[in-house]
């Protein structure tokens, strides 16, 4: 097992109210370098509050995120939205592209938030993104001109601009047909594969997360048979 680079120590999270609401508890996982993790379960299991969860999108009520080697537990707003921008990037099953911006622009936002390069690099590595994906010759356009499966490469494309180690993807194929499916979860395979980008998706389609190199199995916001492959 390679050195960890996202943990998570006794993680839950509970919504207060006259009757808590206990999302997940008790979640101790560890996920390493270029490892395709497949977070499933039933509906309503906590997939997607884990994945916020270790995403740092949402604070734990009790036990602590470990990102590469930094406890997160006692990070401010800032130190964590920085965290975010320059460590993870984030897939979801709607993907979210600015509709008056090119398809380049919605790639280049990322880079542009975080600073510290010329213009035409970012503009050079942003094309460079879409042409790996397959999408060079879409960068003018915006993205209501491409079909489903082109905008969530987009979205893949958007999460991939600052060399993130960790990609995380809630339900990225649940608005597409099944070949652009398979396209996207074989585009995260190479990304492990390749360059040793960290991938951790919540999918309900048990044929893709058959492709996964590791599954965790939710039942009721708990951790069951960790480590299935």
């Amino acid at each position: 097992m390679t050195a960890a680079v996202v943990e998570a120590r006794g993680i839950g999270r509970v919504l207060p109210g006259p009757v808590p609401v206990t999302l997940v508890e008790g979640i101790d996982l560890s996920i390493g370098e270029g490892e395709f993790v497949a977070i499933t379960g039933p509906s309503g299991s906590g997939k997607s509050s884990l994945l916020y969860l270790l995403g740092l999108l949402d604070r734990p009520t009790s036990g602590t995120v470990i990102l590469e080697g930094r406890d997160t537990a006692e990070a401010d707003a800032a130190e964590l939205a920085a965290l975010r921008l320059s460590k993870l990037g984030f897939v979801f099953q709607f993907h979210f592209l600015l509709p008056e911006f090119t398809v380049l622009g919605n790639v280049m936002i990322p880079m542009r938030k975080l600073g510290g390069s010329p213009e035409a690099e970012l503009r050079t590595r942003a094309q460079a993104l879409l042409e790996d994906l397959g999408l060079g010759d879409q960068a003018a356009k915006l993205p209501s001109q491409l079909s489903g499966g082109q905008r969530q490469r987009v979205a893949i494309a958007r999460a991939l601009a600052n060399r993130p180690r960790v990609i995380l993807a809630d339900e990225p194929t649940g608005n597409l047909d099944t070949k652009s499916a398979q396209t996207v979860f074989d585009i995260f395979a190479r990304l492990a594969r390749e360059t040793g980008t960290t991938v951790i998706t919540v999918t309900h389609d048990e044929g893709l997360a058959a492709q996964t190199s590791r599954r965790v199995n939710l039942v009721d916001g708990r951790l069951v048979t960790p480590g299935v492959r």
